[in-house]
């Protein structure tokens, strides 16, 4: 599983390092991948500080963090 989870935050730091901003919705039908896994993923890029993550009423609102 932990594999997977790394694979799936790969693909979603792609996508925000094109689009840069984006709803949990959205990548997760961008990627083609299950909401579970993408907030598993989200969870571990947002605990290293890659993402922002928002909660914007019933939604969540991923920001990419690039680190210098």
């Amino acid at each position: 599983m932990i594999t997977e989870i790394g694979i799936v935050a790969g693909e979603i730091w792609q996508y925000l390092e094109k689009y840069t901003e984006a709803t949990l919705s959205k990548i997760a039908k961008a990627i083609k991948r299950d909401r579970d896994i993408v907030l598993l993923s989200l969870g571990w890029l947002g605990r290293e500080g890659y993402v922002l993550i928002k909660k914007e009423g019933k939604e969540y609102r991923i920001t990419f963090q690039k680190k210098e």
